[in-house]
């Protein structure tokens, strides 16, 4: 068999690793946007303790990082293990200039194999894939007369970007009341920074609300609507920001819709439910799904994601968010049907692109993945 020549680029980048060993070149070159695989990277920078379970991890991005918005996320790549794993975080730091660091904060997850890492063994200077920033849970350029910030846990991390923001544009911060909830004291993420700000801003009036302590003043447990009335009577006059837990999130919606006022509130969610709650009563059909890109085929219960099928049977699809937000998975549908995980939708036009982490396939499918 002939030989398969290297281009002059990969040649030259194969010099180039002689000097930079152990790492390669274009783990450096990475940093500027010129990496053998084109990705944007950032090095680590510094970590700061946030909880015992939780950690601000500092990024310098390449020159090729185009900036984010306060309130959005990013995806990061993390090698554990020799296995590459994609999540996304949202961004704890207000916007940066060119060339400045970023911020993300991270919480330690039971079992959660790529937070655990992030916060327990993650060093300085590691090297690390990262997307763009995306998202659109961003407040307006002006910020609204009035605003309600509700969180819970790492949930306060966009909205975190979001008063560092507003500290950096004003001297004071607007008019915004914000009821964050936590299990303890110990575990309020950014305590002292939000005292701060609580402390220097007549404007900002921070509630903080424990959920395992009882009776601790002025209310505690999980969210009630009395919280609202109470900490914040005229919550219906304001704009809300919310973002936490799933449960936390789908109680304060259905609030929100009941109330009539759904174009107010605004939702960020770290996960999206994984199937349909109503999924039994779906069309379910097993059938056979063939991975084109990769010529390799598998049998499908009907109910598993077309990303979880594949990674179920050595195939490491690119992915990122893993809810339908980031698209980083999309690849196209040959032939067959797919249903939408989230919404029940059914696709079946030949050559649509398609999302593999919130798809399933309805029989024998083809896709180019």
């Amino acid at each position: 068999m002939k030989k398969k020549l290297l281009s002059i680029k990969d040649r030259l980048l194969r010099f180039l690793d002689l000097f930079t060993y152990p790492r390669s070149f274009s783990d450096y070159a990475g940093l500027i946007g010129i990496g053998r695989s084109g990705e944007l990277r950032a090095r680590v920078v510094g970590f700061s303790d946030e909880t015992p379970d939780s950690r601000t991890i500092f990024l310098r991005p390449g020159r090729a990082w185009k900036g984010h918005q306060p309130g959005q996320f990013l995806e990061l790549a993390v090698p554990v293990q020799g296995v590459r794993h994609s999540r996304s975080y949202s961004i704890s730091s207000a916007p940066a200039t060119r060339g400045r660091r970023i911020a993300i904060t991270v919480k330690a997850i039971t079992d959660g194999r790529v937070s655990q890492f992030l916060v327990r063994h993650l060093k300085k200077g590691a090297v690390l894939p990262i997307s763009q920033a995306r998202g659109d849970f961003v407040p307006p350029p002006t910020p609204p007369p009035r605003s309600l910030f509700i969180t819970a846990g790492s949930g306060i991390t966009p909205i975190m970007s979001m008063l560092r923001s507003y500290a950096a544009r004003s001297r004071s911060l607007p008019d915004i009341v914000h009821l964050h909830y936590a299990p303890r004291p110990a575990e309020v993420i950014f305590n002292a920074e939000l005292s701060g700000f609580a402390e220097k801003n007549q404007g900002y009036r921070l509630h903080r609300i424990y959920t395992r302590l009882a009776d601790s003043a002025p209310v505690s447990g999980h969210f009630t609507a009395e919280h609202l009335d109470r900490l914040c009577p005229d919550w219906r006059a304001r704009m809300a920001w919310v973002c936490g837990p799933a449960a936390l999130l789908d109680t304060l919606e259905t609030h929100w819709a009941t109330a009539g006022l759904q174009t107010q509130f605004h939702a960020e969610r770290f996960r999206s439910p994984a199937q349909l709650a109503d999924l039994d009563k779906l069309e379910i059909v097993e059938g056979n799904v063939h991975f084109k890109s990769s010529e390799t085929s598998v049998q499908s219960d009907g109910r598993t994601s077309l990303l979880e099928l594949a990674e179920q049977n050595g195939l490491k699809p690119a992915h990122g968010c893993r809810m339908g937000i980031c698209h980083t998975c999309d690849c196209v549908l040959r032939a067959g049907r797919v249903r939408d995980l989230r919404n029940g939708t059914v696709v079946s036009e030949s050559g649509i692109k398609i999302q593999a982490c919130v798809s399933a396939a309805l029989g024998d499918v083809e896709v180019e993945l």
